[in-house]
């Protein structure tokens, strides 16, 4: 497939350059960097388990709106 992308001038020849001293095309050297970026994005979405710190009490205060972010503010600076 045929597509047209723009490349900062000093990336497009450290790329052919690049591509030149292994003999290469310039489109094998971009395929490649494209594959190893998109495999190790997908190798690196392995999720952790986190583990939460919770404490005993009577939930959110009365009148409190989490999804508030500026009523949140005005509670914590009174």
């Amino acid at each position: 497939m045929r597509t047209t992308i723009r490349l900062d001038d000093q990336l497009l020849e450290a790329t052919k350059q690049y591509a030149f001293a292994r003999g290469k095309t310039f489109t094998a050297v971009v395929e490649d960097a494209l594959r190893e970026k998109l495999m190790s994005r997908s190798a690196s979405k392995k999720r952790h388990r986190v583990k939460l710190t919770t404490v005993n009490g009577n939930g959110v205060n009365p009148g409190i709106d989490l999804d508030d972010s500026a009523a949140l503010l005005d509670v914590m600076d009174n």
